[in-house]
Formats: C-alpha cells, structure tokens, sequence
C-alpha cells in the first residue's frame, strides 16, 4: 500500500525545507495569496533536490486574506487566473530542470469549486488547456473531482489529516466548532482511517466512505513540522509506502 502526503509550500512559514523531506508533492503557491518569484524558485529548487513532485497552487488575487476570501468572479476571469498562475511556475520550474506535476487550487478558491460545478469547471479547463497530462488534485469526492474527470484530466482524490468532515463528505467550515482536529493522535488515526479502510468518521459520529489518494498536511500550524514526523512515521510502521505516483 502507498500514499501520496502533500503540503502547501512557499507561503512563508519557514517550515518549507525541512516538510520537502517528509513529502512526496509540494503544492507551490504562484504568488497571488503568498510567496513571490524568488520563493517560487528556491523552492522549486528544493523539491528537485529532493525528488520532490512539483505542483501549482493557484488562488483568488487575494494577498490581504492570504486567499481565504469568497468572491464571485466571473468563469473567464478565473479561467485567466489560473493559467497565468501556471504558467509562471511551470515556467521556473522548467528553468530549474524541472517539470510541473499536478495543480491544486487554495483556500477560498478550492472550497467554492468543491460545491460549485461552474467554478471548478474554469479551473480545470485552465489545467487542460495548459496541459492536459498535469494531475489534479481536489477535494474527495467534490464538484473538482467530477469536473476533472469529465475534462480527461487523471486525478488525485484529496483528503486532509486535520480537518473536519461532514456527512456529505465536504469540510467542516472553517471557524466553526469540528473544523480543525488540534489533537494530533486524532488527526493520525483519522489519516489512517482514510488511507487504509477509506472511510472517515464525520462531526455526527458517522462513518463516511471516503476515497484517499493523497493527503494534506497543514505547513502553517505551531506544530506542523512534528505532526509530519509523526504521520510519516506512523505510515512507516504500518507498512504503507509515502511516494507521488501517478
């Protein structure tokens, strides 16, 4: 058994270099929430060095709220979002001798598409049209997947270790209570809930069927770093292989 961990990389929390040792994708963000060219380039530089797969992760223009705003922008003007983001780190990465393996759209821009077909549609014709053998990665079971799918493009079904579930599947929102597991043994045996059974236990108590293909962890919280040592050593102990694939 195998697992895909990825992180959200180049936002400036100063855990970037050390989380590429624990990860297989690195979700790196274009500049439009956080981080700048420099940061886009060191790194990528990383993530080769480590044989790290690379990923963009676009999101609204929306530095102030570090793109956890909600907007309603019109398909086009997301569609155009998107592949200028793209195309700005595919093209360090390609400078660097690298290649761009998957995208990943963030915060309030991920959440939307999840619910919103006519959202997740721009973003995914955005990744076709640039280039159609890039992976996308989205929410299990949401609105992207679907899209994604119905595009030609291969996906990653994603699932996160510290968060929340409803009963439909979708994410606890954040700010309200069930959003965020702050007990670390919780969000472990939740990540291998997922991975190995597929099935998550929601707010309600219920058990979820879930499909598990890679899994976030958070790189901004007080004790991300550990938790990533952690879930990489429990993976370990329990026989299930950390690579990209795909």
């Amino acid at each position: 058994m195998q697992i895909d961990l990825n992180a959200d990389l180049g936002e400036g929390c100063g855990n970037d270099e050390a989380l590429l040792d624990l990860i297989s994708s690195a979700n790196i963000a274009c500049g439009w929430h956080a981080g700048d060219a420099a940061t886009m380039r060191q790194t990528v530089q990383w993530a080769l060095a480590r044989g790290v797969a690379i990923g963009a992760h676009p999101s609204y223009p929306d530095r102030e709220n570090f793109g956890r705003t909600e907007m309603n922008r019109a398909p086009e003007l997301v569609y155009a979002d998107v592949l200028y983001q793209i195309g700005a780190l595919a093209a360090i990465a390609r400078a660097e001798g690298g290649r761009l393996a998957h995208v990943k759209a963030h915060g309030a821009l991920y959440n939307q598409a999840a619910r919103d077909p006519v959202l997740a549609g721009a973003i995914v014709r955005a990744v076709r049209d640039f280039d159609g053998g890039l992976i996308f990665f989205g929410l299990a079971g949401s609105a992207m997947i679907r899209a994604a799918r119905e595009a030609g493009l291969k996906v990653k079904e994603e699932v996160f270790a510290d968060r929340g579930y409803n009963p439909d599947g979708s994410l606890v929102r954040r700010g309200t209570p069930g959003a965020l597991h702050e007990d670390e043994q919780v969000a472990l045996d939740q990540t291998l809930s997922m991975v190995r059974e597929q099935k998550v236990r929601a707010v309600d108590g219920s058990w979820v069927p879930i499909r598990a293909e890679t899994v976030c962890l958070h790189g901004d919280g007080a004790h991300a770093l550990a938790f990533a040592r952690r879930i990489r050593e429990r993976l370990g102990a329990e026989g299930i292989a950390v690579r990209a694939g795909g």
